[in-house]
């Protein structure tokens, strides 16, 4: 009996491990875990490929010709739009100009008449000193004389027209002359302010005033030109 049962048990293990080998060698009944892996089909015809310019000389030349010509055409857009630019802000500054000249012939004519309007307050308020102290002729002369010159503006209004004209002169010469109107935009305002300071009176002083916003709005153009 116990023979019978050792032989079935060998049997029944030849028969299993038979099974389990054909199992690992992919045999009849054996499950693959595994999903099948994609293998590339084999190239059955030539495909058609495009050529490199390198290997079409013609294609090369037609393409870097058309570059060119496309390059050149926003060259010419591009200057056509810096000399309209430049030609607007010509205009427009150009216009400041005039207003600053206006300006200056006004303040001109107010500043013809300041010395007379200082020798009339003055006689006024010399009367009214000897009234009340002695005063010499001589003392009164100095002081006469001293704001004659603090309110005498005719070196800052000649000063002014001179930049005016240089002004004129760059933009008419034309090219790259943005900084040397800048820097006239500078004396310009210099001039302004001294002639604010130095004015005998308010009507000069509100001259002053414009100029000085009329150049203020001129220097933001100024900035805009290379």
């Amino acid at each position: 009996m116990r023979p019978l049962l050792l032989l079935t048990f060998a049997a029944g293990m030849v028969v299993g491990g038979g099974l389990v080998a054909l199992r690992l060698a992919g045999g009849v009944g054996a499950e693959d875990p595994q999903p099948d892996l994609a293998v590339p089909k084999a190239r059955t015809r030539a495909e058609p490929r495009s050529q490199p310019l390198a290997a079409d000389p013609s294609a090369r030349i037609a393409l870097e010709a058309a570059l060119r010509a496309s390059f050149d055409d926003a060259l010419q857009s591009l200057a056509a739009v810096r000399r309209a630019e430049g030609a607007a802000l010509c205009n427009v500054i150009t216009a400041q100009l005039d207003e600053i000249s206006g300006l200056l012939e006004k303040a001109r004519a107010t500043a013809a008449v300041g010395p007379e309007a200082i020798r009339a307050r003055l006689s006024a308020q010399i009367a009214e000193l000897s009234g009340v102290a002695g005063v010499s002729e001589d003392r009164l002369a100095q002081e006469v004389a001293l704001l004659a010159v603090k309110a005498d503006v005719r070196e800052e209004l000649d000063r002014t027209a001179s930049h005016i004209d240089a002004a004129r002169e760059l933009l008419s010469a034309g090219g790259p002359v943005g900084r040397q109107l800048d820097f006239l935009t500078q004396e310009f305002n210099r001039e302004a302010n001294t002639l604010c300071s130095k004015a005998p009176d308010m009507e000069l002083k509100r001259i002053g005033l414009d100029l000085k916003a009329v150049i203020d709005r001129m220097r933001e153009q100024v900035q805009n030109i290379e």
